[in-house]
């Protein structure tokens, strides 16, 4: 006669080869489990930190000037135009420069920066984001590397009515 006794995990013991592969599988369930969740903090704070680091949060001239230096601050972006004809170099052998930004609010705020600034700089329509501090004189001190030029994102043709006018046997 055949013993038919139901064991539980319970009442099975230690070494038989059910539990150990009862045991196997939760502990590797259990595992599976904390690997995906510590995978998937960490995979939430580096997109949470890479995202941080690559939103580029700045003033406008006008709220800067507004708002006015604050003590103890380390770094600042700034939002403006270069006003015309107010960038001088301090000799002609020098990075150093001086210059003032402007928005649409009309402030002004002198700047300085030391080093080699990109073409665009000088195109009357565009954008230049300065990275640095407003100092308690009202002077911004850009940091070196620090300058990022908008460029104009429109470019529009001339118009003109008939460009083929003065071409002989040009059909209109």
């Amino acid at each position: 006669m055949a013993n038919n006794m139901n064991y539980t995990p319970a009442d099975l013991p230690e070494d038989s080869p059910e539990v150990v592969g009862i045991a196997s599988v939760l502990t590797g369930r259990r595992k599976f489990i904390i690997l995906a969740t510590i995978a998937l903090v960490a995979f939430g704070y580096f997109a949470f930190t890479a995202f941080q680091a690559a939103t580029s949060f700045y003033l406008s001239v006008d709220e800067l000037v507004e708002r006015g230096p604050v003590v103890g601050e380390t770094f600042v972006r700034v939002n403006g135009s270069l006003v015309e004809f107010s960038f001088a170099r301090e000799d002609t052998h020098s990075t150093k420069a001086t210059f003032q930004l402007t928005s649409d609010g009309g402030a002004i705020v002198d700047a300085t920066y030391d080093g080699v600034l990109p073409d665009l700089f000088f195109n009357p329509h565009s954008e230049i984001v300065l990275g640095g501090v407003y100092d308690p004189d009202g002077v911004f001190r850009a940091d070196k590397d620090s300058v990022l030029i908008k460029c104009p994102s429109k470019y529009e043709a001339l118009e003109v009515e008939n460009p083929y006018d003065d071409v002989p046997g040009a059909a209109t």
